[in-house]
């Protein structure tokens, strides 16, 4: 793999740059792409990152504590054999980010997902927390764990664990999941992007995509689905945390989309797992995000 030269690498295909290409097939079609500006805008964003440069980034309040947010995902070795842990985007609001590799996880019986075991998910949060202090100089104040699965009690106790270890006080647990339910709006269009409700204490519905004012329509396909964030352990208000979600969608530099359905966090764990999967246990994997757009 290219990720020994320590160099990251930006593949630009055929049909990016030229509109005529066609693909042979059963039948010669042409490969729907996006207008030339959105295409132009995308490579050289992606460059410039990969350059070690930094597109954007999050906007933060004198009064905020330093945050550092994590993204967990699961996959597969490339045999199925192994289920792994991947965990993507040790990030902070600055938009540094690293790319963690985990221990192995295995399939509970009760919810049929991965899950860590205790030990695991203490490890797993330390050697973030090490990482991140590595390539910030400084330890956090605060930390956000983002999943798409709920939490073990194994895992709570081993994040909770890890976290009290390096004397950090606020850490907030989140699920974050696609929401099968939908909220109306008295208009042709669908909810505004930011929409938020509260559903109980602990869950709320996000519109991470959706209407937006500015265009004064929905940018988008199809109907938006709402995101269900559950908090199982949470030191923020609801709505404050939702506020971090949706801005996070906004951190993908893979692309110049401003409404990502998913944060980066979560995004970035899904694509890191489809590249760790090829790669053993023995391979030294790059940190930085870059090499995995």
């Amino acid at each position: 793999m290219v990720m020994q030269y320590r160099i990251p690498i930006q593949i630009i295909l055929p049909h990016t740059y030229n509109d005529k290409v066609r693909y042979s097939g059963d039948v010669m079609k042409e490969r729907r792409v996006q207008d030339l500006a959105t295409r132009a805008w995308n490579v050289f964003t992606a460059l410039y990152y990969k350059a070690n440069g930094t597109p954007w980034r999050l906007k933060m309040q004198p009064t905020e504590f330093t945050t550092c947010s994590i993204g967990i995902s699961f996959y597969k070795s490339r045999f199925d054999t192994i289920l792994q842990t991947s965990v993507a985007q040790v990030f902070n609001q600055r938009g540094k980010g690293v790319i963690l590799r985990g221990g192995k996880a295995a399939t509970a019986k009760d919810d049929l997902r991965p899950h860590l075991d205790e030990l695991s998910a203490r490890a797993l949060l330390l050697n973030a927390l090490q990482r991140y202090r590595e390539e910030h100089g400084t330890s956090p104040a605060r930390i956000v764990l983002h999943k798409s699965s709920k939490y073990s009690d194994e895992e709570y106790s081993g994040f909770k664990y890890a976290a009290k270890e390096k004397n950090i006080d606020r850490l907030d647990l989140l699920t974050i999941l696609k929401s099968s339910l939908r909220l109306y709006r008295t208009s042709l269009y669908p909810p505004l992007r930011g929409t938020y409700c509260e559903l109980d204490p602990d869950t709320s519905l996000l519109y991470t995509r959706g209407s937006v004012e500015f265009f004064e329509t929905y940018p988008g396909l199809y109907i938006p689905r709402a995101l269900e964030v559950r908090c199982a352990e949470k030191e923020e208000t609801q709505r404050k945390l939702c506020e971090e979600v949706l801005a996070l969608t906004k951190m993908n530099w893979n692309n110049t989309q401003f409404d990502g359905g998913l944060p980066i966090t979560l995004k970035c764990a899904r694509q890191v797992g489809d590249i760790l999967k090829y790669m053993t246990d023995d391979d030294e994997i790059e940190h930085r995000y870059s090499f995995y757009m």
